[in-house]
């Protein structure tokens, strides 16, 4: 039986924990404002906020429903675009009409909800937060300039809000229903952190984390199968350090890595990286270990986690093994792990005197696919490059650590012919296809131009291999 609270009332069912929420919302609820669209996580009319403990405070997230396992609401609050109705318009309902941020209508309510969120997270006042919390949901109406608008007239109004008791203060000043003030006593009585019974016998379970790219691709057998729910595993979602090395829980997701403290001072560029990371609503749901056991071959936190040379430690009811994430892949979506084994963490040696860069390209700047994309570790000394770590993604039928390449270059002297040499061998670790994110050649020159990004500080030894 999965229990959690919908709105204003607890609930329970013994659906399958593998049907999403967004189809346990409309269909066994009849609340029917939560839309549907596309079904694969990317338009948002599905958006609602879930509100969960961390670290024993409650905290709001926008996230697609339709991707949401109903496994993975359970202990939590679940509030659909009814839960933030009241007898008049909230402010974030008034803005939009206001600025007459919707035509049709049908995507309204995502935004309305990913704003609510954007007012309920105690962190976000300003214009920019407010933007980028919608940045996963799609209208094809108003041309964003209204909704826009919107956003601009709410965080003005967030100047005032505090960041202890935000959620009275909303409450009080009629953001959000008065019910959300009694909503952390409620989840603490229903014990947030008691997983859901799994099903099926051990070996036959389907491992599910958030969802967010197996059930686009299953969602039929993530429906019917027999489920291990990963995603709140306590174990799952830690990081830490130890003996010099960092330890990030399989089930941690994206935002999760990026809100980390001790993430964010490994890496400064972080939040640079981030933005071309999918969408908030995406990133609040996706976990590491997902992203890399579904071995899309432009997998992004895949490509950030080859160039740190990181180990991966496989649990299968309790026999651990380690091994490098580059061995994991074999080919198109061939992995080694046995469908029972868990990736329980993902390690690497904290950087010490080494530059790490991220790169993507896509045909949008931002919320697309890769085209391609490329990480990159360095350590340089003397103008000799004393450690490289180098992956790529969309270049080949899996996330691909370019080892010919490293091992070339490490040791050597930096130099516009080394990198030009260099450019030459990585070309023949790769094997592009052409398809709908361009061709083969295409995807040769971009990852050549990503590559040379890597080494960016050194703009005069770059102009020299672009001159040639």
């Amino acid at each position: 039986m999965i229990r959690f609270i919908l709105n204003d009332r607890a609930v329970q069912t013994d659906l399958p924990s593998g049907s999403t929420v967004l189809d346990f919302v409309r269909y066994h609820k009849r609340l029917t404002g939560t839309k549907i669209g596309c079904r694969e996580g990317d338009c948002g009319a599905c958006t609602v906020l879930v509100g969960d403990l961390e670290n024993g405070k409650l905290v709001y997230r926008s996230m697609t429903s339709c991707l949401m396992p109903l496994g993975n609401a359970a202990g939590k609050h679940i509030v659909s675009v009814e839960g933030v109705n009241m007898e008049k318009l909230s402010p974030v309902q008034q803005a939009m009409v206001d600025t007459n941020g919707t035509q049709c209508g049908f995507c309204t309510i995502g935004f309305v909800m990913s704003l609510t969120g954007f007012v309920l997270n105690e962190n976000a006042k300003q214009y920019e937060q407010a933007i980028a919390a919608i940045d996963g949901n799609i209208c094809r109406c108003t041309g964003y300039k209204s909704i826009e608008r919107a956003a601009a007239i709410l965080s003005d109004k967030m100047t005032d809000k505090p960041q202890a008791d935000t959620i009275d203060w909303l409450a009080a000043n009629g953001y959000i229903p008065a019910y959300f003030t009694t909503i952390k006593a409620k989840l603490e009585a229903l014990n947030a952190s008691a997983p859901i019974a799994d099903t099926g016998t051990a070996g036959s379970k389907l491992l599910v984390g958030g969802g967010t790219d197996l059930v686009v691709q299953k969602a039929l057998a993530v429906k019917q199968s027999a489920i291990q729910h990963v995603y709140d595993t306590n174990e799952l979602n830690r990081i830490y350090l130890e003996e010099g090395r960092c330890h990030v829980g399989g089930a941690v997701t994206v935002t999760a890595f990026a809100e980390s403290a001790l993430i964010q001072e490994l890496f400064p560029r972080l939040p640079e990286y981030i933005r071309l990371v999918s969408s908030t609503p995406i990133r609040n749901m996706a976990t590491m270990a997902g992203n890399i056991v579904n071995a899309s071959p432009i997998g992004d936190m895949s490509i950030f986690f080859l160039a740190l040379n990181s180990d991966l430690i496989l649990n299968r009811n309790g026999e651990r093994r380690t091994i490098k994430l580059r061995d994991l892949y074999k080919g198109y979506k061939q992995l080694d792990r046995s469908p029972d084994e868990i990736v329980e963490q993902i390690v690497f040696m904290v950087p010490k005197g080494a530059d790490f860069n991220f790169e993507k390209v896509c045909k949008r700047t931002y919320l697309d696919i890769a085209s391609v994309n490329s990480a990159c570790l360095v350590k340089i000394s003397n103008d000799v490059i004393e450690e490289i770590h180098l992956a790529a993604g969309g270049v080949a039928p899996y996330p691909r650590y370019l080892a010919e390449t490293c091992a070339f270059l490490k040791g050597k002297m930096i130099s516009a012919n080394r990198l030009r040499e260099a450019i030459a061998i990585m070309n023949s670790e790769i094997a592009p296809i052409s398809d709908a994110r361009g061709t083969a050649d295409y995807k040769k020159r971009l990852l050549r131009q990503l590559f040379l990004a890597h080494f960016g500080s050194r703009k005069e030894i770059i102009k020299q291999v672009l001159s040639h």
